[in-house]
């Protein structure tokens, strides 16, 4: 097994190498040994994002080994929380093991998310996985039109954070029931009165743009509660052309809703609606990739990165 050198596109400013071992894909597959497969074809088909084409081979050769890697650790901390508890002389239940995904929008982050929780479920030590997305912590659409933020929707600024604080705090706490605020993509705002309520999980996924952010001065931020953090990373001009191409398929399947916040564009010829996706991502998106997500990289403990097809090309693990 060795690292390969990586040389990021011109357009990516690079990572700190000597801080990562880098795997091409066939040295991290070798990491799986002998972990079982335990999704069928047709799971993957129910897990898979719009214009996502994550494969049984990403699963085998991606998945299977970062799924090993997270037990490993998941067994670790437990250990650590009772190496502390016995010397507190006291026992109580382990606190949840939180990991982080960061990254783009249009980059696949909700597709490795359900993907990991759905394997990481199937391990005997830790049935119990979540996955809570950051989109329930937006403030609702309302509070944003009063703001002026609705074209910085993703943006830092966007979120409770104090909610969302509060909450990541409740689960380390070892609370017994813990709850998140739920989004509509339909909609695209905040469910009134609909929470999704977690109660003693193993493990909780939390997805998001800027989990990772580190604002400055701040006394306490998200990834202080994480006990791991992936970022799925690829080129700028890749992730463009994924965002523009499932614009266009939420043209035809999602926007015909009359409930849906982007009703509008949904009978715009295909060029026109190019032009429209290509806007938002260059004058929202893009910015917000720029200047808040993508500097975050660095921070994270394991970082994915995509090819042209979607499929991991790399993988980066942080040195201990």
């Amino acid at each position: 097994m060795t690292a390969m050198d990586a040389v990021p596109p011109p357009e990516d400013p690079p990572l700190a190498e000597p801080a990562y071992r880098v795997f091409d894909r066939a040295a991290w597959a070798a990491l799986r040994a002998s972990t079982p497969l335990s999704l069928t074809r047709a799971d993957i088909g129910a897990l898979r994002g719009l214009n996502e084409t994550v494969s049984l081979a990403d699963v085998q050769e991606i998945y299977l080994p970062l799924s090993r890697l997270l037990n490993l650790q998941v067994r670790a901390a437990r250990r650590l929380a009772m190496a502390q508890d016995a010397f507190l002389g006291h026992q109580a239940a382990p606190p949840p093991y939180i990991i982080g995904i960061a990254g783009s929008v249009a980059v696949g982050k909700s597709t490795l998310a359900r993907v990991l929780r759905a394997i990481l479920a199937r391990w005997p030590d830790h049935p119990r996985v979540e996955l809570v997305t950051t989109d329930g912590f937006l403030h609702p659409t309302k509070v944003l039109e009063e703001r002026g933020l609705m074209r910085r929707k993703g943006f830092p600024e966007s979120y409770d954070l104090k909610r969302m604080l509060g909450f990541l705090n409740a689960l380390k706490a070892g609370e017994a029931e813990v709850a998140a605020p739920v989004y509509s993509h339909l909609k695209y705002d905040i469910i009134p009165g609909q929470m999704q309520v977690l109660r003693r999980p193993d493990i909780v996924i939390f997805e998001g743009l800027n989990v990772l952010q580190h604002a400055a001065g701040a006394p306490v931020v998200a990834s202080d509660f994480f006990d791991f953090s992936v970022y799925l990373d690829a080129a700028i001009s890749e992730i463009e052309a994924w965002y523009i191409e499932r614009f266009l398929l939420l043209q035809k399947i999602a926007f015909p809703n009359p409930d849906s916040y982007f009703h509008h564009y949904r009978d715009l010829p295909l060029e026109e609606a190019k032009a429209v996706a290509r806007g938002i991502w260059t004058s929202i998106n893009l910015p917000n990739l720029q200047q808040n997500i993508q500097p975050t990289r660095h921070r994270a403990r394991l970082v994915l990165r995509k090819g042209r097809d979607h499929a991991i090309e790399q993988v980066w693990l942080r040195r201990m």
